[in-house]
């Protein structure tokens, strides 16, 4: 009867949940309904889901519509009607066409007109619905005497007067106007909601046709959908067995290449891994995987592949991955089991810079040029708290400070907000998670064996590529599995440096020696120290101090700190006890046998998320199925929380059974509770660790190219200035911009950094580009009179240049310069040839035939640049530590802390980075990191009280008062007070 329901994924329209829209159906006790969300197809398969395992008969379809303005309905009535419709849909969203108002001929699809008194032509599977509301018109129109080709078309967008309200609020905001000013027209009619047979009945007096008509369609849409089998593209080669049969050669041939004693057990593992994938119907999978490596690798591009796949030693011997499983003794069950239903995660890193020519490989590659089979996989940005307030306060018209005001203290205990307030809280509460709108995953991708459309619409963002209108969860329920495409800056850095290297030092590193990067003593006393800025994943000041503390050295000792450094293992406080089972040996015997057993390599302690099913599969005796649905669960992706919490229930009732110890069980399930979620996979973390020796190799023996790899790529843990600081360390000259030597990007020649133009904020691209240009072109640069003649440029980029020191090689100083620029600017003359034969006559005509006389000016101060490269790149280039006020304030240098063990100390650090994070109180403290004078680091802690009455009041330098403490080695100073320094101002000289 209902042919017209919508969800909230009619976005800014429609107010239930799937889930909601079921219940209130199941309610009613109706049978059957039609899910037809506005020009959208997301609710599709959770609906049927739903749908189902409520006993009511789905139906899916789409209402068309231009805006709010319905055209048709479209009601699928086999999976090539819903083909159909996605298509139909599609191809008006990627070029962004409204629709008209007949419906093209479909072959599997009825299509529904909202009813209008003047009559036109209808095919065989078309008709019209009629509102509840339009009976009267329909006793006169045409239609009434064609009553076989009419149906009831009743809404359903919301299910009460709460959500009708919403309802309003939501097209308000999508029309970004004032409630009171929101036209009828933009919005559905208050009735349009769900109700039981007798009450339909009732509205539809003496035309119970429509319902009989309407229930007929119903009746003949039968999408019948088999959720578990596998939807990716498959038959890469031609057909199952080729596909089977190639996979197994390149993966033998691969691993002749990685292990050249090729030994029975690593021929078993490789044979036991290929059986479970044919079996499950992974091979295409790994084929494409492979088939995109291998386009990278001849495209010269470097690749981290990690993720659960890197457990497994195929992915190994094809060259997804360059972790060793045999080496690691990874887990096999983590990367794949008989009862795990979705292929291994392969998170593919590719560099910034190459990701998108990868991405459009694939959609080149496996679309066949008649049908789609390429999607970027979608995603839904929802409504938010603050976000809610906020804009919910502009449609009820409130000023911008009292919104501001309401999201401050709406929730704060004792407000009483006025009666606004109170409406624009209670109504953010009902639309709070409600999706927004359709968005981009982060880096999945769909390639499907049919086409696309008989899974999904698809629409056209921005980024040039097709997105599915389905996000990862529906994918993963229908068996269509993404393929993870990800860029990262890590890599980046690694090619911009090996580029680099050549062009300054002429050499050609292969990055890809790891076996020797692992034994190597420079990287090894590296991590040891860890002295690792720059370097991918171990650079920040917390993965500093744990590799210190553990005086990390080795390959497995580094893969074990890029998992125990994630949230879940330190919140559970097992980081802190896995380094001390590390460092004393008699410690690791309060392991509990069986976790000792279980986990010899951590000493009893999860540290990677293959730990979980582990332990709960020997500890817990819970079967491998079992044990993945409490992974799973744990990482925020379980499909039924009903699921989660039987098998929940069942690892405590087995604990009982094998009589393990309640306090033992309880602190087993803490530790997975608490960590689960946030650490990474063994082999996720061992691909880490690889990206993280290469780039410590570079470091170690390049350290100049390196950094500058990695300013010129914009990412890592640190602001461009600490890697111009660590430049500085280690030996390089750093150069201002400079208008003869720069160019866009940073650039090395020999030990002489010149930074790149890029970095100076108030310059403009296209000031650069004319002013490269016209170097390339035409030669240096004689002066600043011979630039204004040959580049166009105002007089406040021009200043910019002279603040930033960029015409130092004329040998005048900054304030001759900017008094001539000043002269120059009212003097210019129309543009001049820049034919080098004109040279000197542009700088006459610039002048005059006469120079200026520039009177005598003061002499440059040194804190007067400071400010200026604060100003002009954020950031200082000489030492920072000038602009201090008061001089005579010293104090200890960094390298003496070792000397001050336990003694209360005064020191002055220039702030580097702040961690906030919260105590087992819920109280909030501090990890700082600071540099001293020599350029030396400081670590500090503050804890609560000390925050409280010390905060830290933004970028600057600090006076820091507290006692020098040590902990594994690592020295540091608990703060008790800590003060921001005053600095020098030029008007008070």
């Amino acid at each position: 009867m209902f042919l017209n329901c919508h969800s909230h994924f009619s976005f800014k329209y429609g107010t239930m949940s799937v889930e909601a829209l079921i219940a209130e159906a199941k309610g009613k006790k109706l049978d059957s309904l039609a899910l037809t969300d506005i020009n959208c197809t997301a609710g599709v398969f959770p609906f049927i889901r739903s749908a189902q395992k409520a006993g009511i008969h789905p139906v899916i379809g789409i209402d068309f519509r231009n805006g709010v303005q319905q055209q048709y309905i479209g009601l699928a009535r086999n999976q090539e009607g819903f083909f159909e419709l996605n298509k139909h849909l599609s191809e008006h969203l990627v070029q962004k066409r409204e629709f008209k108002s007949k419906a093209p001929k479909f072959e599997n699809s009825f299509v529904i007109y909202p009813f209008s008194e003047k009559a036109f032509p209808l095919r065989e599977n078309e008709f019209v619905g009629v509102h509840p509301g339009q009976l009267n018109k329909l006793l006169t129109s045409p239609w009434y005497r064609r009553k076989e080709k009419l149906v009831l078309l009743q809404p359903a967008t919301f299910s009460s007067k709460l959500e009708f309200n919403a309802h309003r609020l939501l097209r308000s905001m999508d029309l970004n106007t004032l409630l009171s000013k929101l036209p009828v027209a933009e919005q559905a009619d208050v009735t349009d909601q769900l109700y039981s047979y007798a009450d339909l009945i009732a509205r539809c007096e003496n035309h119970s046709y429509l319902l009989v008509n309407a229930q007929k369609l119903l009746e003949q849409c039968q999408f019948s959908f088999y959720f578990q089998a596998v939807k990716n593209r498959r038959d890469i080669l031609g057909s199952d067995w080729e596909d089977f049969d190639f996979l197994r050669q390149e993966t033998f041939r691969g691993a002749i290449r990685r292990y050249p004693d090729l030994s029975p057990k690593i021929s078993q593992r490789i044979e036991k891994e290929l059986e479970l994938i044919q079996q499950k119907g992974f091979v295409s999978y790994f084929l494409i995987n492979y088939d995109i490596i291998t386009f990278a690798q001849h495209r010269n591009f470097y690749h981290v592949g990690r993720g659960s796949g890197a457990n497994s030693i195929v992915a190994y011997c094809l060259g997804i991955t360059d972790v060793d499983p045999i080496e690691l003794d990874l887990y096999f069950e983590r990367f794949i089991n008989l009862y795990r239903e979705n292929p291994p995660d392969f998170d593919i890193d590719f560099s910034w810079t190459d990701r998108d020519e990868v991405t459009d490989y694939i959609f080149r590659k496996y679309n066949d040029g008649k049908e789609e089979h390429v999607a970027l996989l979608g995603s839904y940005s929802t409504f938010q708290y603050n976000s809610m307030l906020r804009e919910l306060g502009k449609v009820f018209g409130l000023p911008k400070t009292d919104i501001e005001s309401l999201i401050h203290h709406a929730d704060k205990p004792g407000y009483a907000p006025d009666q606004f307030g109170k409406l624009i809280i209670k109504y953010s509460q009902v639309l709070h998670d409600m999706p927004s709108h359709l968005t981009i995953h982060a880096c999945g991708i769909l390639i499907s064996h049919k086409p696309i459309h008989y899974y999904t619409a698809t629409d056209m963002p921005p980024k040039g590529f097709p997105l599915a209108h389905i996000d990862m969860h529906t994918a993963e329920d229908i068996g269509l599995h993404k393929f993870d495409i990800l860029s990262q800056r890590g890599l980046g850095h690694i090619k911009s440096a090996l580029e680099i290297i050549y062009q300054n030092q002429g050499v050609k590193v292969d990055i890809r020696e790891i076996e020797k990067f692992k034994k190597d003593p420079k990287i090894k006393e590296h991590l040891r120290t860890g002295h690792t800025i720059g370097a991918f994943y171990v650079e920040s000041p917390a993965m500093r101090m744990l590799l210190a503390k553990l005086k990390a050295d080795t390959y497995l000792e580094l893969v074990a700190a890029s998992s125990i450094i994630r949230p879940g293992v330190a919140r559970s406080g097992m980081m802190r006890e896995y380094i001390l089972r590390h460092i004393d040996h008699e410690r690791r015997k309060t392991a509990h046998p069986v976790m000792a057993e279980i986990m010899p390599e951590t000493y009893g302690i999860m540290v990677y998320q293959e730990d979980v099913i582990k332990v709960a599969h020997y500890f817990a005796g819970l079967s491998l199925g079992e044990a993945d649905v409490l992974r799973r669960g744990m990482s925020g992706k379980s499909r039924s929380k009903d699921e989660f919490q039987r098998v929940k229930d069942r690892f405590f009732s087995n604990c009982k059974e094998l009589g393990r110890e309640d306090q033992v069980a309880t602190e087993v399930w803490h530790q997975i509770e608490s960590f689960a979620g946030y650490s990474f996979a063994k082999g996720h973390s061992a691909s880490f660790a690889v990206e993280s020796y290469q780039s410590l190799y570079l470091k170690a023996y390049f350290p100049l190219e390196f950094m500058v790899g990695v300013i010129n790529n914009f990412g890592g843990f640190y602001h461009t200035e600490f890697y111009v600081h660590e430049l500085r360390m280690n030996g390089a000259k750093i150069q201002a911009p400079h208008l003869n030597e720069s160019e866009y990007l940073t650039r090395i020649t020999e030990k002489t950094v010149f930074l790149g133009f890029i970095h100076m904020k108030y310059l403009e691209k296209a000031t650069v580009e004319k002013l490269l240009s016209e170097r390339r072109t035409n030669g240096p640069f004689l002066g600043l009179a011979d630039f204004v003649a040959r580049v166009e440029i105002g007089l406040e980029q021009l200043l910019i240049l002279i603040r930033m020191t960029c015409f130092r090689f004329t040998g005048k100083t900054k304030q001759e310069l900017l008094w001539e620029a000043h002269f120059l600017q009212n003097k210019r003359k129309a543009a001049v040839s820049t034919n080098e034969l004109f040279r000197s006559a542009s700088m006459e005509i610039s002048f005059g035939k006469k120079p200026p006389q520039v009177p005598d000016l003061d002499e440059t101060d040194i804190r007067q640049d400071i400010l200026d490269q604060i100003d002009i790149l954020e950031f200082p280039l000489d030492s920072p530590f000038h602009l201090v006020k008061d001089q005579s304030v010293q104090g200890i240098k960094a390298r003496e802390m070792t000397k001050h063990l336990g003694k209360w100390v005064m020191i002055v650090g220039y702030l580097v980075t702040v961690k906030y994070t919260r105590t087992v109180k819920g109280e909030v403290m501090n990890f700082g990191t600071f540099l001293d004078r020599d350029g030396d680091w400081i670590d500090t802690v503050h804890f609560p009280p000390v925050v409280k009455k010390y905060p830290f009041k933004g970028r600057a330098i600090y006076r820091l008062e507290g006692k020098v403490v040590e902990e594994f080695g690592f020295y540091s100073i608990e703060v008790e007070k800590l003060e921001r320094m005053a600095y020098w101002n030029a008007g008070e000289d």
